[in-house]
């Protein structure tokens, strides 16, 4: 836990406590995070701490025990008032919510001067459709397709609305953003807080130039070559996955390890990236590019145990790289390994659906002829097709 605890009076009299979380660069805009029915947890002290990363100024207030909505909103009201008066508190306001919480970053936006409002499966949300994007509050809703809290006609009815964003989540149950919930779902939730974030960023800020950070990073570990350096670019605990090998590491000393005996004294000195794309969101980079190297040296990310060859390898290359604030959190990176295994002369390539250099220049050159294993395959006598022949 990062943040501070501090009492907040509401206008009943009755002061509330409230979970306060400042942003590592000491200001930004403020966030109010309302928690679900089963109150502050684990869960939702490292969401507040982990808003707080992304730059925001926040304050969690403990709304259980309020016996109505109008103490509720009397809550949420002198929440924002609070909020304002944090010392790193800096810009707009945003609001988000969860469950009875979502409900709440709904009605209560307008209470307390939010300019934005998000709202994750909110109960009763039903009830308060007219609330939704009152006084202009730029608002998304998440809803999970599994919820029997939240009719299916009030979605339908919602859906109608323009002026607010929709989600439903196939497949899951209210709950599956919240960690601590036995209906978590991962990629439901990463996909719903890219989402929240995108809004965040649109109407409060801050940004961060995610292009520049990401070849920051890529120069400590190709130009300076310095692991202490790559891992300063880097949140308290990352992790790199380099998806065909599984090669990287969690955690600032696994990973740590890894650049410093693994990766960068075991990438080619020629080693350099040709750009293809580029596709910057609210908290990642699509990176697409041709990677180009020679093997001289045993890459132990790529092709770990294989001794140097010599040869000259192209390979098309995707990395989705996310940051938190404007530190990098972690790296997907993919490859096609049965290129480089063609390409090095340990895979050959006759009688399998795999091609070598070739699909890196077709992706440097589209119009380059594409088909050309249908057109073997359709060659291949009827028994090469039925039974892959094995490599000597």
């Amino acid at each position: 836990m990062k943040g501070e605890w501090i009492s907040v009076a509401a206008e009943d009299g009755r002061a509330f406590a409230a979970y306060t979380s400042a942003p590592p660069k000491g200001s930004g805009p403020g966030l109010l995070v309302c928690h679900d029915v089963s109150g502050i947890g684990a869960d939702m002290l490292a969401l507040a701490d982990l808003m707080a990363e992304e730059g925001y100024t926040v304050l969690m207030p403990d709304l259980l025990g309020r016996p109505d909505p109008r103490a509720e909103l009397a809550c949420i009201e002198a929440a924002g008032r609070a909020l304002r008066q944090c010392p790193s508190f800096k810009g707009r306001v945003g609001i988000v919510g969860f469950g009875i919480g979502g409900r709440l970053a709904v009605t209560g936006a307008a209470a307390c001067g939010a300019d934005c409002a998000v709202s994750y499966y909110g109960e009763g949300i039903d009830s308060a459709i007219e609330s939704i994007g009152k006084e202009g509050v730029a608002t998304v809703l998440h809803f999970a397709e599994k919820d029997s809290l939240v009719p299916a006609e009030a979605i339908a009815r919602i859906s109608q609305r323009k002026d607010v964003e929709l989600y439903v989540y196939r497949d899951v149950e209210r709950g599956f953003a919240s960690k601590d919930s036995p209906a978590y779902r991962k990629s439901a939730a990463d996909m719903a807080y890219t989402r929240t974030l995108a809004l965040l960023r649109k109407v409060l800020g801050p940004h961060f130039d995610l292009s520049a950070l990401w070849e920051r990073h890529r120069a400590c570990e190709f130009e300076l070559r310095d692991a202490d350096a790559t891992m300063r670019t880097m949140v308290e605990e990352p992790y790199v996955n380099h998806i065909p090998t599984m090669t990287g590491g969690f955690g600032q000393t696994d990973l740590h390890r890894f650049y410093k005996e693994h990766f960068i004294p075991k990438s080619p000195k020629d080693m350099r990236n040709i750009p293809v794309s580029r596709t910057v969101g609210a908290d990642r980079v699509v990176n697409e590019g041709v990677l180009c190297f020679t093997h001289d040296v045993e890459i132990d990310w790529m092709l770990p145990g294989i001794p140097p060859t010599g040869r000259y390898v192209e390979v098309p290359i995707v990395g989705i790289i996310t940051f938190r604030g404007d530190k990098l959190a972690h790296e997907h990176i993919y490859w096609d390994q049965a290129s480089v295994l063609v390409q090095i002369g340990l895979l050959d390539p006759a009688g399998l659906p795999v091609a070598g250099i070739e699909t890196a220049k077709k992706v440097l050159d589209p119009s380059r002829p594409s088909n050309a294993l249908l057109t073997r395959r359709n060659a291949l006598p009827h028994r090469a097709r039925r039974k892959a022949r094995p490599y000597r």
